[in-house]
């Protein structure tokens, strides 16, 4: 099993979707499809798209999409999808592009828009607000409002106006540019996992505050369960070799537990942003890094660990607690118990600060990715078709409904002996590696709400549900329960803008300095002291001009 967030965000960056009708006149061609010309919002073509549920006669339509798992005998131009799609939707593929990889996509797209060439016409974006503003300024896509207002779902208007702030990046001279995907919210936000088994034989209670957790860290270290020398132990396992504001490993939660959250910009007092690692409080969290540094809570190699390899202390059973997401009992926490017979692992809310300070990052308004419309395409409603089907039939299906167990039987579900199934175990094949335009369709608060009724011993009720019991771990419920215990702590990183011009220029060595002057001052190497005087060098050396900028961006698509 793989995490919802990474493996969509993988899907997401490296699709490319495009949606065009292709031939001439008005005669219906060999296949079956029709010929047009471009639609214009509420035509009559789209209108009796809409009332239908499909296009009749068939549009066809470009993509781009990666090289993925066919089986059964699928394959790039002919699978379970694509015919799925003509016949239920009325819409079929044509000339299709294939890179090899993300990076190849990216060069293509960015290759396009400078040479003029003309680009498809849907695009998916990944969450990149750099390539984002390049494909709005490149002049080929429309604003999306009178699109969105006529067609979007109820799903996706209710989530939107509920989350204004998924527009900030889509939006330039008060227009909107991008269709929003949706995504699970909540499903990256940090908890602190720990070595249950370890809690469980010192008689351990739940740590409210770092002072308990640092009384933890060192029973953990001096009196380890498992018979280990001090040594061999280091109970913090976290990254330090990029950033430090990170899905695995990091620390948003200890610069949180002193009222800020490092990497990102944060709201001050009076309503502007602030980059949150000049805030005072980043201060007194190095300070607390270098004392546990000092006593060997943190192992030395860790500025050399990306978020991966912090892991990987843990599951080798040399380390009692890892911060990460809810959905950790899927990845890494099987090795854990494959590498060390006996134990056991359990979510913890994070804890607060000498003053009671608490906070974590929250950086997903329930939004994945975009779409993007080509100012040519002949259907620019199509893509709101499209979607919305699958929001209003998969998202959440209903029982009785023909995905009640998944997609397609004999992929993502099956019948074994004589049950519905969709444990990837039992099936042959398996296989939900479906090229879904705007990748599978999430109800943004669904899967949260669902992991906090099962871990209640709720019984699952609807299909969703009862998915999520079969395909996530108890641990896993628990773990949901634990994120929306804290809902209220999260800090939301109001920068989601591509880099300002200030940025452009100074960004990478204000970064630099950043990391290299927080590792010697976590190394011992730096007094904190020295903290003082990289905020003051951040200020002068462009952090001031920067500041600025942000909040004037942030004004202008927020209107605040």
């Amino acid at each position: 099993m793989i995490k919802f967030k990474t493996w969509w965000s993988l899907l997401m960056v490296i699709a490319l979707i495009t949606i065009t009708a292709c031939g001439s006149g008005d005669t219906a061609s060999d296949n079956g499809t029709k010929d047009d010309t471009p639609a214009t919002v509420g035509s009559a073509e789209a209108e009796a798209a809409f009332a239908k549920g499909k296009y009749d006669p068939p549009i066809e339509f470009s993509s781009v999409l990666m090289p993925k798992k066919y089986v059964q005998g699928d394959t790039k131009e002919n699978n379970v999808h694509d015919r799925w799609m003509l016949e239920t939707l009325g819409m079929k593929h044509k000339d299709t592009w294939y890179p090899a990889n993300d990076d190849q996509y990216r060069q293509k797209l960015q290759l396009a828009i400078a040479s003029g060439e003309k680009l498809p016409d849907f695009v998916s974006v990944p969450t990149n607000a750099v390539l984002t503003n390049q494909l709005i300024d490149s002049g080929q896509f429309i604003a999306i409002d009178e699109l969105f207002d006529k067609y979007a779902s109820q799903t996706l208007k209710d989530h939107a106006a509920a989350h204004p702030e998924l527009w900030y990046p889509f939006t330039k001279d008060g227009k909107k540019y991008n269709m929003p995907i949706m995504e699970y919210t909540d499903n990256d936000d940090t908890l602190l996992w720990l070595r249950e088994d370890w809690m469980e034989k010192l008689n351990l209670e739940a740590p409210k505050t770092i002072a308990d957790l640092e009384n933890i860290m060192d029973k953990f270290k001096n009196e380890n369960p498992d018979g280990l020398s001090p040594d061999k132990v280091f109970p913090l396992a976290i990254s330090l070799k990029n950033n430090t504001n990170t899905w695995m490993g990091g620390l948003d939660w200890l610069f949180g537990a002193y009222g800020t959250i490092e990497e990102q910009w944060n709201k001050d007092a009076n309503g502007n942003l602030e980059y949150g690692s000049v805030n005072p409080g980043a201060k007194q969290a190095l300070a607390k890094l270098a004392e546990w540094m000092d006593k060997g809570y943190i192992h030395t190699d860790s500025a050399l660990w990306d978020e991966g390899k912090s892991a990987e202390s843990w599951t080798a059973g040399k380390a009692g607690i890892l911060p990460g997401a809810n959905w950790v009992p899927d990845w890494p926490a099987p090795d854990l118990l494959k590498n060390v017979p006996g134990s056991k692992y359990k979510a913890y809310p994070v804890p607060a600060g000498p003053d009671g300070k608490i906070g974590t990052k929250w950086q997903n308004s329930g939004v994945n990715a975009s779409i993007m419309i080509n100012k040519d395409a002949k259907h620019p409603e199509a893509i709101f078709l499209y979607y919305n089907y699958l929001l209003d039939n998969l998202a959440n299906p209903t029982a009785g409904s023909e995905y009640e167990y998944g997609f397609a039987k004999g992929y993502d579900w099956d019948i074994i002996d004589g049950q519905p199934t969709s444990d990837k175990e039992k099936i042959k094949d398996f296989s939900n590696e479906f090229p879904f335009l705007t990748g599978p369709a999430r109800i943004p608060d669904l899967y949260m709400k669902t992991l906090v009724k099962l871990a209640n011993g709720e019984k699952p009720e609807t299909p969703y549900e009862k998915q999520m019991a079969e395909f996530r771990k108890p641990e896993n419920w628990y773990a949901g329960k634990v994120v929306m215990s804290q809902i209220d702590i999260r800090k939301q990183n109001y920068f989601t803008g591509a880099a300002t011009p200030t940025m452009v220029s100074k960004w990478n060595l204000l970064r630099q300095s950043e990391m290299e002057t927080f590792n010697k001052i976590i190394y011992g190497q730096l007094p904190v002291d020295a903290f003082d005087q990289f905020v003051a060098n951040w200020k002068s050396n462009g952090g001031d001009q920067i500041t600025q900028e942000v909040n004037d961006w942030f004004k202008s698509v927020s209107g605040k």
